[in-house]
């Protein structure tokens, strides 16, 4: 089971073939993931349930952190923490 304090995370760490890392919110993670999913031909069979590609994104963000797009490609999100848990943001 995941830790729950990813789930207050802001930040996401996101690696795609051939490009570097970069680290986008918590919303442009889920626009990002939604993207590759639109782009791929099927979805992946614990994803073909979900209602809409928003909801796809969101569970793959709350479940995973590893999408393969292609033969020997993948993506990776890993939750990154900018502030330590309890301290205080101006």
């Amino acid at each position: 089971m995941s830790d729950p304090l990813i789930r207050d995370s802001d930040h996401y760490v996101v690696l795609e073939p051939g490009q570097a890392e970069r680290l986008l919110s918590a919303a442009d993670t889920l626009v990002w993931l939604q993207t590759w999913l639109q782009s791929l031909d099927v979805l992946p069979e614990d994803l073909q349930s979900q209602n809409s590609l928003a909801s796809a994104a969101q569970r793959l963000l709350d479940t995973a952190c590893e999408l393969e797009v292609g033969q020997g490609l993948c993506l990776q999100w890993f939750a990154v923490r900018l502030e330590p848990p309890g301290s205080v943001q101006s």
